[in-house]
């Protein structure tokens, strides 16, 4: 059983004063517990923020913003189980997107946030995606926990952002193809309607999942074009010339010719012209909380389920060990606490955990991941692993992996035997694999440790 929640938020409160590290937002008596809104995007990478003027003024720009965030499993399905349960795809059991090990019904959804946020009394609700191929075959299921439910099916050839259904608690409703349609707009009409209506006398929280900016990146009609003359960047992995220290399935990339390295740049642009309608669905979510005169008591939690990869080591999708497919963004806004960035080591997998802690929640015993309260109230580090996790089940393209990931290395080992070593203050962009070189023979011994540590908890 966890203390109290007005212990565990009123200890923010009083631990973390408006300060010279930022300014705190007036905060009521934490004499209940907190509202909570946890938005997961799809997707997402961890350096396209900038993209989001509302996000970055009203949370990152007020809250705890963490740079070096991480999903333990690269792929959106199992992260979403992570997420939703503060533990690793070999605790959950889901790998993947498709059997075995893997899709909705997979996964165990009888102790997840959902359940022990609703017996805490907290009204909750889901607005979006829920887990790949949800409802499988079960129509009109509402998993256990959720007492407002506007779950998005899944199907295997799913379109996202036009002509598509929604389970609204017990029936289905269909959506086309006209301008009212678009997705992320009828997702954030949900989600405010849930927080203008959620009950007064009782703490709610919200799940907020749009499926941006996911490919095939649709944008909003009105965000068209939004950023078809920006400069994108090209960093030197993209397309990366020289694979021969990389393992097999890289070395099996073709190289990259300049029409694919343009393609993948006009990838990122239509990537953030989806998010813009997800800035849209947060102004929209926070003007309702203000309305309800709750913003000093609402706790609000952004992330997305994984990254992806635009042409880094050759790679154009999700799955991989590397920063562009484990990099997400990640940040937490709580009354009372003033804005910081915070370069600590964190997870998915501590989101449970922290909204559990935060909630007063009684939980299960142990998780995966780590409460990050504490280091949100004195800064304090203790309990921290200094590191995370990561683990890929494999498959057609890229083989099993597993990975320990520090401020300072990114260490891979594959199920074909190769290993992966990348010292990243010299090396952030992945280039070069120092596995076999004997300046790091001591570090390599260090992390394989590490590593069998994790994956044989």
């Amino acid at each position: 059983m966890r203390r109290p929640a007005a212990v565990a938020l009123g200890a923010l409160l009083v631990l973390c004063p408006a300060g010279a590290n930022g300014r705190a937002e007036a905060a009521a008596a934490p004499d209940r517990p907190p509202d909570i809104v946890l938005i997961v995007t799809d997707d997402q990478r961890f350096d396209s923020l900038w993209a989001m003027p509302v996000l970055s003024e009203r949370l990152a720009a007020r809250g705890v913003t963490f740079p070096d965030a991480f999903v333990v499993n690269p792929l959106c399905c199992p992260s979403r189980a992570s997420i939703l349960t503060g533990n690793y795809s070999h605790t959950t059991l889901v790998y993947r997107q498709v059997p075995p090990f893997g899709r909705f019904e997979w996964f165990d959804d009888g102790s997840t946030l959902a359940t022990w946020l609703h017996d805490a009394g907290y009204h909750t609700g889901l607005v979006g995606k829920y887990l790949n191929l949800y409802p499988f075959d079960r129509p009109a299921f509402v998993p256990a926990g959720w007492d407002r439910w506007w779950g998005r099916e899944h199907g295997p050839v799913t379109s996202l952002y036009y002509d598509y259904s929604m389970f609204e608690q017990d029936h289905v409703v269909r959506y086309g193809h006209t301008d009212a349609d678009y997705a992320t707009d009828v997702l954030a009409d949900q989600a405010t309607e849930f927080v203008r209506e959620a009950p007064s006398d009782r703490p709610y929280f919200l799940w907020f999942a749009p499926t941006a900016p996911h490919p095939p990146w649709v944008a909003a009609p009105r965000d068209e074009g939004a950023f078809s003359e920006l400069a994108v960047p090209t960093p030197p992995s993209v397309g990366e010339p020289d694979v021969s220290d990389k393992p097999a399935w890289v070395r099996a990339l073709a190289p990259m010719g300049d029409a694919q390295r343009s393609a993948q740049r006009e990838h990122r642009r239509a990537s953030y012209a989806a998010l813009l309608a997800v800035d849209d669905a947060i102004h929209r979510i926070m003007d309702a909380v203000r309305a309800r005169g709750d913003l000093a008591r609402t706790v609000v939690v952004f992330t997305s389920d994984n990254g992806l990869a635009f042409g880094e080591h050759r790679w154009t999708k999700k799955s991989c060990p590397y920063q562009a497919c484990l990099g997400v963004p990640f940040m937490i806004r709580i009354p009372g606490v003033p804005h910081r960035t915070e370069r600590a080591i964190v997870s998915v997998a501590d989101i449970a955990p922290t909204i559990a802690e935060l909630s007063g929640a009684s939980t299960p015993t142990a998780f995966d991941g780590v409460s990050l309260v504490p280091l949100l109230s004195t800064g304090s580090r203790e309990g921290l692993p200094g590191e995370v996790f990561a683990e890929w089940v494999g498959d057609r393209a890229i083989p099993a992996w597993w990975e320990i990931r520090t401020r300072r290395f990114a260490y891979v080992e594959l199920g074909t035997g190769e290993r992966e070593l990348y010292a990243l203050r010299d090396d952030p962009f992945e280039l070069v694999n120092v596995v076999d070189a004997p300046a790091f023979e001591g570090d390599v011994s260090r992390l394989a440790a590490t590593l069998e540590a994790y994956r044989s908890a």
